[in-house]
């Protein structure tokens, strides 16, 4: 019997594409919500809250017959107590790259999933190591394009690859959708790997 699709909370590319690396059907819907920081938030706090956010504004939206379940995930890199969002221009693209030159952050990805039951959630944290970087470096990459819409000024599958040096932690979390815990949640709603694979 095929599985019916999930829904994929997320405007993003690359969750899409690490759902489809898993076999996992899904539609996109975009769940537009307000995803700012409440004052003193932590960085794991924050994005358990805005995926729970994300999947619960599109299960909200669903007719009975359209329930299925709903997943969201967000991300965040974190230096300390700070955390850096999206840059919003190129002066702040630059400046966290620069702050995240020559040393260890941390990019905690929470992963939730709405089903008739409720919501479950899991996050991963993971530590990521940059090289030494130059102004030059922070500027030639901001120009690239590919920070734009990332958290932390930067994509770990792309050219930003260059300035790491060490990764402790879950690449696909990295990325966006940490596939360990996506899995584990996905499977206490009734997927499984192997009616994927037998699709």
């Amino acid at each position: 019997m095929a599985m019916s699709p999930i829904y994929l909370a997320s405007a993003s590319p690359r969750r899409s594409a690490l759902l489809r690396q898993i076999f996992v059907p899904h539609e996109i819907l975009i769940p537009n919500i307000d995803e700012s920081a409440l004052p003193d938030e932590l960085a794991g706090d924050y994005v358990r809250r805005v995926a729970r956010a994300k999947a619960e504004r599109i299960w909200s939206r669903l007719k009975p017959e359209e329930l299925r379940p709903v997943l969201a995930a967000d991300t965040t890199v974190a230096l300390g107590n700070e955390m850096f969002g999206k840059p919003h221009d190129r002066t702040s693209g630059v400046a966290m790259l620069q702050r995240l030159s020559g040393r260890t952050h941390q990019v905690y990805t929470a992963v939730a999933v709405r089903h008739e039951n409720g919501t479950i959630d899991a996050v991963s944290i993971s530590d990521v190591t940059f090289r030494n970087l130059s102004d030059d470096d922070c500027r030639a990459y901001w120009n690239s394009g590919e920070p734009h819409d990332k958290a932390g000024g930067y994509a770990v599958q792309g050219l930003a690859a260059a300035f790491i040096t060490r990764i402790g932690g879950s690449y696909s979390g990295v990325m966006g959708l940490p596939l360990a815990e996506t899995t584990q949640l996905l499977q206490a709603v009734g997927w499984s790997l192997q009616a994927a694979l037998d699709e």
